[in-house]
């Protein structure tokens, strides 16, 4: 298994797209790329802790690749959006990629190149390397899949899944 962390908006949208996919065991909600040790969601949402909401994929190499999971969470979410995602604005909602290593950097650095040229607007993007990462309380976690009725959900998060169900059929994992 290896690791890749995203952070594009509310950590809720960005899991539960990328629990759709096969090959991914597993996807966390947390805290990455800001100055304080151990931070709760109520710090992180204050905007002075440096970090941004994020989520952890542990996925099969074999079953999906890194550049897939970069085409999934660029196609769900503005790139273009600095700190902010839909209504969701602060720095903890901003675009970044955490890489875990070289090869994750080089792949992501050229995605992110490539997909400057499709858009009007500049991609805002953050590439840093994952340093820590601070797991989320556990209501955060399969927030989606526990309250999909919940109004937020209902607009933010499951237009997402629907996306990635219908653009990304070939990759839905087969129970979902």
């Amino acid at each position: 298994m290896e690791r890749a962390t995203f952070g594009g908006g509310c950590f809720w949208c960005t899991e539960a797209a990328m629990k759709e996919l096969e090959g991914v065991d597993s996807v966390t909600s947390g805290y990455a790329g800001g100055h304080t040790e151990d931070p709760s969601y109520r710090e992180v949402c204050s905007g002075n802790t440096g970090h941004a909401e994020v989520v952890q994929v542990e996925y099969d190499p074999d079953a999906i690749g890194y550049d897939e999971l970069l085409e999934v969470f660029f196609a769900t979410h503005d790139p273009t959006q600095l700190n902010r995602q839909g209504p969701d604005v602060g720095t903890q909602y901003r675009s970044i990629v955490l890489y875990h290593d070289d090869d994750q950097r080089t792949q992501a650095e050229a995605y992110i190149d490539a997909l400057d040229s499709e858009y009007d607007d500049d991609v805002v993007t953050e590439l840093e390397p994952l340093e820590t990462f601070y797991r989320a309380e556990e209501k955060h976690q399969d927030y989606f899949e526990k309250n999909p009725n919940d109004a937020y959900c209902t607009m933010h998060a499951a237009p997402k899944v629907e996306k990635v169900r219908e653009k990304f059929a070939e990759n839905v994992a087969a129970e979902h």
